[in-house]
């Protein structure tokens, strides 16, 4: 599913890391280095659907993603993002991808699980495979952190969140677009169309293929860091494959009768270049609401 660097996109990506470099120049470069990086903003939105049953009004999902942590975020801001988390209170708390921004060759791996484990969700703890968790001959690695830590990982996989009266909605999960083996099909294929059904897909760009099989409501994705360098004019600097259509926020996909959204996090860390201008780290706190 790998994508080809066509002319277009490597003369884009050529011209973000010019930009880079001049942003350096202008002295842009120390606030988009170390203080963007640094401002953590936590999102807040209100997910209202049909389908979602009563006993889910105001349940709310946490969403943190592509902390790349061995590259720019370390393990004193894991800890620290840990704490902001559990003051939030979620019900369930998803991972979409990019823990580790090369597995292995992060030299204390094994204080990730100890640090995670501290987060607090009664529903739940669930995580899906990012490019860099296979990358780096990571994908044991990332496996072993990531339930040692309480996760259930999802891969091609489909649990239910229940409720004690019974109600429950359908969390899903496929495994990464650019290194991993997705089966969408396969996954939600069975799902019951009027079931309240969360996909969690690294890449956002799949929401395309998603969206067809009209029996997913909503999909959380990551991957892009909000394109990681934005500029007034230019839009998005760094689109990586499979996060090159969506790429930040929200999205409406599908038939208007019954659309998928589609909701981008822009990640916490940074990847191949240590900057971030107009596109700070997000945590977003979701709250369902039941449409009657």
């Amino acid at each position: 599913m790998k994508k080809k660097v066509t002319r277009r996109r490597f003369l884009k990506r050529g011209l973000g890391a010019f930009l880079a470099v001049v942003l350096t120049a202008l002295g842009g470069g120390y606030y988009a280095r170390k203080i963007e990086p640094q401002l953590l903003t936590i999102n807040k939105h209100t997910i209202a659907h049909q389908n979602i049953p009563s006993g889910f009004n105001g349940f709310k999902i946490l969403q943190f993603s592509d902390t790349h942590i061995g590259f720019q975020y370390n393990l004193d801001q894991l800890k620290e993002l840990v704490n902001k988390i559990n003051k939030l209170e979620p019900d369930v708390i998803f991972f979409t991808g990019d823990l580790m921004d090369t597995p292995n060759q992060f030299n204390e791996i094994d204080s990730l699980s100890p640090i995670l484990k501290n987060l607090k969700a009664p529903f739940g703890l669930f995580a899906i495979y990012g490019n860099h968790d296979h990358g780096g001959y990571g994908s044991d690695l990332y496996r072993k952190v990531m339930k040692d830590a309480g996760f259930i990982l999802l891969q091609n996989d489909v649990s239910p969140i229940t409720l004690l009266n019974n109600e429950l909605i359908y969390i899903a999960g496929i495994d990464d677009a650019m290194l991993g083996r997705p089966d969408i099909q396969s996954t939600i294929a069975d799902l019951p169309k009027e079931a309240y059904t969360i996909l969690l897909s690294h890449e956002p760009d799949l929401a395309d293929q998603v969206a067809s099989y009209k029996n997913v409501h909503l999909q959380l994705s990551g991957h892009s860091h909000g394109g990681q360098i934005q500029l007034p004019f230019f839009g998005a600097l760094i689109k990586p494959p499979f996060a090159e259509k969506y790429y930040e926020g929200f999205y409406t996909i599908g038939a208007e009768s019954n659309p998928l959204t589609l909701y981008v996090n822009r990640g916490l860390g940074t990847t191949r270049l240590p900057f971030r201008f107009l596109s700070p780290p997000e945590i977003t706190l979701f709250t369902l609401e039941k449409i009657k």
